[in-house]
């Protein structure tokens, strides 16, 4: 039974970190590269979600001001919720430049705000942003290429993080990672993985998320996908954003993450797209899996200490008995001690932060599934600090 425990537990964590990248990677290549037909260039609508934003909105308006996409082909529209800041007043100011404001003063979160604005959207393409990333002059044109093909309802773009320290490069790391594993699936068809800060959607397939819906761009891109239609990855539609300012800030961004992950466990039996089995094996593997690595870290540990102190000396491998259960202990412990040592270890190179990382990120899911049974994750969000460098 220890052995069991243990190598189902380590099974599940290896799997969802490297089992599923590298299938996903060896069945893409077994397939050419996907190719989008070009076409006219659409009309688009920039919506940007904004709530207490002062300190970004101007910045953010500029730098989209300067895209290279067509500007008689660009609609912009902020979409200001329950801000008690200058954000509506800033925005405000850039009406004489061709900025469009839907602002409302009751705070009713970031879905409510997008669905108020999307009725003033004109075009055929709506892409969603954040103030607080910068798109890449021509981020629009790669994003909005592959909708010349019928079959695409959502396009995403390649987050990029930077910052100077050790999170900033695991946040990094990170992104190139989870990038890599959406490039592989679009390979294949279609992604499961999207971002709302540079996602895009045909507006005719826009609907409301159901009320009380955290990842809001999640449940958009399974909407799509379950009425037939594709996710694509567009590695060249690049957006880039400082790292949060601290460990905890970002701790608890991936708690609301996660929050939101096990709602979807608990929709699964409707979001899961059982008619397309592939994409039902993507979906599983990258995303409805992840959130239970955590239970896989808890379960190896636990196994392992319990193979030390009862396991009989004849067990072997399988069941931990001597010397592996002293082993797979001993490297558990390094590893959290690692991890314990945080930004100490920066000082020894960026690879020495990761064990930080995966640790924080895994107690951000365990706060998640935590909020999720409560039901005390809201849907509200809170402006992240972002590093200033």
């Amino acid at each position: 039974m220890i052995g069991i425990l243990f190598w189902v537990s380590v099974g599940l964590v290896a799997y969802v970190y490297v089992g599923y990248p590298a299938l996903v990677t060896l069945a893409a290549h077994l397939r050419p590269a996907p190719h989008f037909a070009t076409g006219p260039l659409p009309k688009v609508t920039l919506l940007i979600a904004a709530y207490n934003e002062e300190a970004e909105i101007a910045g953010k308006l500029e730098a989209v001001l300067a895209l290279a996409y067509p500007r008689e082909l660009l609609q912009i529209i902020v979409a200001a919720d329950g801000s008690t800041d200058r954000t509506a007043e800033i925005a405000r100011s850039f009406s004489d430049r061709g900025i469009e404001l839907v602002h409302q003063s009751e705070r009713q979160g970031k879905m409510a705000a997008i669905t108020r604005a999307i009725a003033w959207a004109n075009g055929e393409i709506v892409i969603f942003s954040d103030t607080n990333n910068r798109f890449e002059a021509s981020a629009i044109d790669f994003l909005v290429a592959p909708f010349a093909a019928e079959r695409v309802g959502v396009t995403v773009g390649y987050k990029t993080v930077t910052g100077p320290s050790g999170l900033g490069h695991s946040e990094g790391a990170y992104w190139k990672y989870e990038s890599h594993i959406r490039q592989m699936e679009t390979r294949l068809g279609c992604t499961v993985g999207v971002n709302g800060e540079i996602c895009a959607i045909r507006s005719v397939l826009f609907g409301p998320a159901p009320e009380g819906t955290i990842n809001d761009d999640q449940w958009m891109a399974q909407m799509v996908i379950r009425r037939g239609y594709d996710v694509i990855f567009c590695p060249d539609a690049i957006s880039r954003e400082k790292v949060s300012v601290s460990a905890a800030a970002e701790r608890e961004r991936r708690s609301r993450m996660v929050a939101g992950q096990y709602q979807l466990f608990a929709r699964a039996h409707r979001q899961i797209p059982w008619r397309r089995p592939l994409i039902a094996w993507m979906l599983i593997s990258h995303k409805l899996l992840r959130p239970l690595v955590p239970f896989g870290m808890i379960g190896a540990a636990v196994a392992t200490g319990a193979a030390v102190l009862t396991a009989p000396t004849d067990a072997g491998l399988g069941g931990l008995g001597p010397p592996w259960g002293v082993s797979m202990l001993a490297a558990q412990a390094v590893f959290y001690g690692a991890a314990l040592m945080g930004t100490r270890l920066e000082r020894l190179g960026r690879i020495a932060y990761v064990p930080r990382f995966l640790v924080d990120s895994n107690i951000a899911a365990l706060r998640g599934l935590w909020r999720h049974l409560r039901g005390s994750q809201t849907t509200l969000w809170e402006r992240a600090e972002r590093s200033a460098r």
